[in-house]
């Protein structure tokens, strides 16, 4: 069972666009994470689109971590296993942290939607530096998937019993179990 109450803190979160052809007038799944979270109140810090190189990743992303003023970075796109493919590889050695629990969750929830194709998705997610960073499938679908059934409510302070914005936002673990 959920709970929430009324207290809400707005983020700074960075969007990410993994792909070889997307622009910003193509970008629809980048476009999406940027109106969801300005529909849930969130700041957008910065929305870039990069090439699926894993140093250009990581440059972007490790700025963005060291940016105390970004608190998420939601990235789509070069989760699958073409030989473009390497956000995980990419951006898991900044984690300082994994968050496993997001991967299984959206291959389990994708799995009602997608049937067993689920299984070619390695969305992945971890914290560096106290920003949390989601990595997702680059479809539209799938970001409006982890948006709506995972990030939107971790992203919410009201969520309870647990979200990520006391680690993002002030360093502390969740409280609300005690």
């Amino acid at each position: 069972m959920t709970h929430t109450t009324t207290h809400k803190e707005a983020l700074n979160i960075a969007v990410l666009t993994v792909s070889d052809t997307r622009t910003e007038e193509t970008d629809t799944s980048g476009g999406y994470l940027r109106s969801a979270l300005l529909e849930a109140g969130h700041v957008l810090s910065d929305k870039q689109i990069v090439k699926d190189d894993i140093y250009q990743m990581r440059a972007i992303v490790s700025k963005w971590v060291a940016d105390n003023e970004i608190h998420a970075i939601l990235v789509t796109g070069g989760t699958g296993f073409t030989q473009r493919d390497s956000t995980p590889e990419a951006l898991m050695p900044l984690f300082d942290k994994t968050v496993d629990g997001f991967g299984e969750l959206f291959r389990h929830i994708s799995y009602a939607e997608i049937d067993s194709s689920t299984i070619q998705s390695r969305a992945v997610a971890g914290l560096a530096n106290n920003t949390v960073i989601f990595c997702m499938p680059g479809s539209t679908g799938a970001c409006k998937t982890a948006w709506t059934k995972i990030i939107q409510n971790q992203l919410d302070s009201s969520y309870r019993p647990c979200n990520f914005v006391p680690h993002v936002m002030h360093g502390k673990l969740c409280q609300s179990r005690g």
